[in-house]
């Protein structure tokens, strides 16, 4: 079993003997995970070990009408999920949304962040040593660019915390989602850090990133691109097609999103915004793991001159339209549907997330407010 483990060739021959060799150590049939239409010397950067593929299904919802910056239209959005029902309420919202003028779904910022940790002998040390990463901005931009024809370094802001220096980088990362770029471009920062300084570098990442985990300094300052999405639906709309009022919805998105999230000290303020995000990031080739920070959501609903405006503030949506699985070709596709393929495409992409997003808290927070949630996921037999 151990030679067939090994990554050694990245053929379809390969992969098949693989996972015979897996197959014949767990007495496990792996047919359908080896029914794969990937060349596995595509998948070559993306997988270790390759014995086939997981298939998830693939649906979509729409037609959407987005008025952003730079998706601009109405798009049919591929999602891929195995929770039943979803799409169908995600559509619904895209529904209501299209027939009452479309959503704004705009790119605000778009930093990504890197936060190497150093150990310093005392508070003075720290002092001095963070008085010369703000003095010396420049030296650390040339050797950060260095590595990347794409990255530039946008800010180094250091935080002490006893002997320990953390500096957060903050990196504009072009097309790609950027967090291999900003890691190997900090690891070229942080030895002239310590060159420069004498504090000894521990980790190229100090969980002040934060990468991949919930975190307050993201939700204020955001990671990745910050969206900001939102609509206004008319009430005889919402009452015609949601059969609920503007009211019912605000009061609902107020009680459960604001106070409800309050306490239970959450830090996504939202009725479900990680769905959205884990079906469009799965189906486009995005980093799953991204939604952990992405979830961070927070959505208003108000009483507008007897209307709805609802809205939602995305501080962490970290996707890219070049590099990690957007090569894959079922990812490329999907990409393609929105029209979001290589680059000078990902803030179009971050736009129609935010929109997406804002269209299944619409239709989420609409059943709850008229006691359809229950009854919905029963009637499509969920």
């Amino acid at each position: 079993m151990g030679a067939g483990l090994k990554n050694r060739g990245k053929t379809r021959e390969d992969v098949d003997e693989r996972r015979r060799a897996v197959e014949e150590a767990t007495g496990t049939d792996l047919r359908h995970i080896g029914a794969t239409s990937i060349d596995p010397a595509v998948a070559e950067k993306n997988i270790e070990n390759m014995i086939g593929t997981i298939q998830v299904p693939v649906g979509f919802v729409g037609p959407l009408d987005i008025k952003g910056d730079h998706a601009v239209g109405q798009f049919l959005i591929p999602m891929a999920t195995t929770e039943g029902a979803l799409l169908a309420s995600v559509n619904r919202g895209c529904s209501v949304i299209t027939v009452s003028g479309g959503a704004t779904s705009v790119v605000v910022k778009d930093e990504m962040s890197r936060a190497p940790v150093f150990r310093v002998r005392d508070t003075r040390h720290a002092v001095q040593a963070g008085e010369w990463v703000r003095d010396n901005f420049t030296m650390l931009k040339e050797a950060a660019e260095g590595t990347t024809r794409h990255g530039k370094l946008l800010s180094a802001n250091p935080f002490v915390v006893g002997r320990s220096m953390y500096v957060r980088l903050s990196y504009s990362t072009g097309d790609a989602m950027g967090m291999n770029m900003a890691t190997i471009a900090s690891e070229a920062v942080a030895k002239v850090v310590e060159k420069e300084t004498g504090a000894v570098l521990i980790s190229v990442s100090g969980n002040l990133c934060v990468d991949k985990k919930p975190a307050a300094i993201n939700s204020i300052l955001g990671r990745g691109k910050i969206v900001l999405s939102d609509a206004t639906i008319p009430r005889a709309i919402l009452e015609e097609k949601m059969h609920t009022t503007p009211e019912a919805v605000a009061e609902t998105c107020y009680r459960k999103c604001s106070i409800g999230s309050s306490l239970a000290a959450s830090l996504g303020s939202n009725a479900h915004a990680a769905n959205m995000l884990a079906a469009l990031y799965i189906a486009t080739g995005q980093d799953p793991a991204q939604v952990a920070e992405g979830s961070m959501v927070t959505t208003t609903c108000e009483v507008v001159d007897g209307d709805l405006y609802i809205s939602v503030r995305l501080p962490c949506v970290e996707v890219g339209t070049v590099g990690g699985g957007t090569r894959l070709p079922c990812q490329a596709e999907a990409l393609s549907m929105i029209g979001c393929v290589g680059e000078g495409k990902a803030w179009k992409l971050a736009e129609i997330v935010g929109a997406a997003v804002l269209a299944g808290e619409l239709s989420t927070l609409s059943a709850q407010s008229a006691g359809q949630l229950g009854s919905a996921h029963s009637r499509l037999g969920r």
